[in-house]
């Protein structure tokens, strides 16, 4: 029996107390949470369009009602003054009769201010009901409903109702008087109706107070999250009472509280035969077409469900559940059906029949990417990007058990061939469960059929394995992959997808992502992140685009690399990292190593946030603008015009080259002329000892040292601010003096491209 939750206690009348019920045939379970979010919008929408600010406001569901509770509201609106602006006294007598026209007032009826005239008008506040009266039906029609219908002879109309299912009956009671209005002839009223089956008769309510004590009488529970609370406990309590532990289901805990209004729980049985299945197809099977959760018995699948009946049974439930064992049992028989009829053929043979699915017009078939899969997934391991595992399994998998999420231990050991030869085999595999009967049943299932129809006929765990997981992770919370040829194929899977699609420039636009490439950059970039995989984005692109015969386009290749610069703002942002650092050093153009990337970003950001970096940043800034206000690139780009770092590669003429190094060195010698100044001399000395620390520090991927030789040149170039005057009279000096500039910001972009940094 249900009873009410603890703290649920009556609520005395309040006169300024609303109860709204809209009743209709069932509303489907899964538009019951938005339809609550849309009624309360509407509500106060309307509300404050009057300049009414109601109290708490509650809203419920069931499947045959949406009811919602506005405590606090006045008894009348209060009185509005409006005053509209007219023409000025002198204006022509026409500008004023056109006024007098708008307002509906007399002369006399304005008043003049300041050689102005004014419209007043007292508006007399209006008793709530009239507003709510208006209110509720501008609320039905406006109501938005991903999905709804017309009925009965009005529906002849385009402009007849719409509403999710046919509108039956409607409540709305103001304290205790009623609110009276009619939508589509469906007038307001005191009467509801209680549960279908236990009290189908008329119920009347006194109003908000009342109302979901005199359902719940009626065997409604009007509170969604009470029916929840009631279906999650119960299904806990029948299936702990025969001693088996219910796997949790939050989602069908959610979906069954909208399918009934007196939940009550009750266990079944079915046919230990049929777990020679795989759980996950018994699990799907239950959950998708009947809504029956399923339980377990130390750690394995138990050959019991739990279903939620929408009534108090009479026997304690056996005639419902006897039923409910028949449905299963002919869904778990056609789930078994498919299992052993694709067991019939190989994933080989299966494989075949993607032959005939068509990936993308311009990329072929199926087949023709799972063949560029595997090529990658071996390039990968070949080039030891992906390396031997030496993991051990998780303890508690036994030996003949399927593994769900644990190392394979017979990679540890492995060569690179032979980890590549499993790859290649698991890549040719991994999409073939597609043309199964059980995947086209159940698409959830799609990988992990695959994998357990490798187990079944002999294949290595390791395949199996790489099969099972290859989609995965899929979303930012999934497990990331340990496994060597998992890893692999999964690798290779996702960078085929990304690579391709930006090779023939279909990237996603704006909120349109057909074809996942978000999911798949972030699975990329998660794989690759977690694992310390050291992949150059650049040469996996080039690989890519040679198995696919293609020619490797640079612009196309720097579209991904920013692409999966976003998409690793996104997937950072959660850890703390800033996405301007991340900018600042992916700007550098040639970092597409993510493991080396991020390494180099938190030593950044560590070395922004102290005193030095901070106050390096600054001094960067102030250069860079003196620089940019000069239109200065060095001595090098004065003389070739270009802004190229070299600008003597251009160059292809040696004895052009030769005068150009001998202009060089003269304008050079010219600057040297000069004796420089103590702050000059110091910040050339401190560039000197920093820019062949800093280089070294990079290219040992020690950031934290490169940031540490940037730190160094702080107070020299903070001296050299604050003693020497940049723009000289004299040419020479000056021109000296901004290439030391333009030095200091090299030296500084050699480690990241500070004016990416914001602050």
């Amino acid at each position: 029996m249900v009873r009410p939750l603890p703290g649920v206690v009556a609520v005395t009348a309040g006169a300024g107390d609303f109860l709204l019920e809209l009743r209709s045939e069932e509303i489907p379970a899964r538009m019951q949470a938005g339809a609550r979010a849309e009624l309360e919008r509407l509500f106060r929408q309307q509300m404050e369009a009057a300049a009414i600010a109601p109290g708490p406001v509650t809203v419920w569901s069931t499947p045959r009602r949406l009811a919602l509770i506005a405590r606090g509201l006045p008894p009348a609106t209060k009185a509005v003054r409006e005053e509209t602006k007219g023409p000025r006294s002198s204006a022509p007598p026409q500008a004023l009769d056109g006024f007098l026209r708008k307002t509906g007032l007399a002369r006399d009826q304005l008043e003049e201010r300041d050689g102005v005239f004014y419209a007043v008008v007292e508006k007399p506040g209006r008793p709530v009901r009239e507003v709510l009266a208006e209110a509720v039906p501008a609320i039905v029609r406006a109501f938005a409903w991903p999905k709804s219908m017309r009925w009965g002879a009005a529906s002849l109309s385009t402009g007849s109702l719409r509403w999710v299912r046919p509108l039956s009956g409607i409540v709305a009671i103001l304290g205790e008087e009623l609110v009276e209005f009619a939508i589509d002839g469906v007038p307001s009223g005191y009467a509801t109706v209680g549960h279908r089956f236990h009290h189908p008769g008329a119920i009347t309510i006194g109003g908000a107070h009342d109302y979901a004590d005199k359902l719940r009488a009626c065997h409604v529970i009007v509170d969604q999250a009470e029916r929840e609370a009631t279906i999650r406990e119960g299904a806990a309590r029948v299936a702990a009472e025969a001693g088996l532990t219910l796997i949790a289901d939050e989602g069908l805990v959610v979906e069954n509280a909208g399918l009934t209004e007196w939940p009550v729980p009750l266990l079944g049985r079915f046919d230990a035969a049929f777990l020679e299945v795989p759980p996950e197809v018994i699990q799907l099977t239950a959950r998708t077409n009947q809504k029956y959760f399923v339980c377990e018995r130390d750690g394995r699948l138990a050959n019991a469900f739990v279903c939620t009946a929408n009534i108090e049974p009479e026997d304690g439930g056996a005639a419902i559940v006897d039923g409910n064992r028949k449905v299963l049992a002919a869904r778990l028989a056609d789930a078994r059906f498919f299992w052993e009829q694709d067991r019939r053929k190989t994933l080989a043979e299966h494989a075949r029949g993607l032959e005939r699915i068509t990936f993308h017009e311009k990329l072929g078939t199926v087949a023709d990417k799972i063949e560029r899969v595997a090529k990658l997934a071996r390039w990968l391991l070949e080039e030891g990007i992906v390396k031997p595992s030496t993991v051990p399994a998780e303890a508690g998998a036994s030996p003949g058990q399927a593994p769900d999420r644990r190392e394979i231990p017979a990679s540890a050991g492995m060569t690179k061939g032979e980890l590549a030869d499993y790859a290649e085999q698991a890549a040719r595999l991994c999409k073939a469960d597609l043309v199964t009967e059980m995947v086209g049943e159940f698409p959830e299932l799609q990988g992990l059929m695959g994998g357990y129809y490798a187990r079944a006929e002999g294949l290595p765990d390791a395949v199996a394995d790489a099969i099972r997981d290859h989609y995965k992770p899929v979303g930012q919370n999934d497990e990331v992959l340990t496994a060597p040829v998992t890893v692999a194929v999964s690798l290779a899977d996702k960078l085929d997808t990304l690579i391709e699609f930006f090779a023939f420039d279909m990237a996603p636009t704006g909120s349109k992502d057909p074809f996942a490439l978000r999911r798949a950059a972030l699975g990329v970039i998660a794989t690759v992140v977690e694992s310390g995989l050291r992949l150059s984005l650049s040469s996996a692109f080039r690989q890519s685009r040679k198995i696919m015969g293609s020619i490797d386009r640079t612009s196309a290749r720097q579209s991904l690399n920013d692409f999966l610069a976003d998409r690793l703002k996104v997937q950072q942002r959660e850890a703390g990292v800033r996405h301007d650092l991340i900018d600042a050093v992916f700007a550098l153009g040639n970092e597409d190593d993510l493991v080396r990337l991020l390494a180099r970003v938190k030593a950044l950001q560590n070395f922004i946030a102290t005193p030095d970096g901070a106050n390096l940043l600054a001094a960067y800034k102030r250069a860079a603008n003196i620089l940019k206000k000069e239109n200065w690139h060095g001595t090098e780009g004065q003389i070739a015009q270009t802004g190229e770092e070299d600008p003597l590669a251009l160059v292809d003429d040696p004895d052009l080259k030769a005068v150009i190094d001998a202009k060089m060195a003269q304008r050079h010698a010219g600057r040297d002329s000069y004796a420089r100044e103590p702050a000059e001399q110091a910040l050339i000395d401190a560039l000197d000892a920093a820019e062949p620390r800093a280089a070294a520090a990079v290219a040992a991927e020690d950031f934290e040292g490169a940031m540490a030789a940037l730190a160094s040149l702080r107070a020299p170039i903070d001296r050299f601010f604050e003693e020497v005057t940049v723009n000289d009279p004299d040419q020479d000096k000056r021109s000296a003096r901004l290439d030391l500039l333009a030095r200091f910001r090299a030296a500084v972009h050699n480690v990241a491209d500070f004016s990416q940094i914001e602050g």
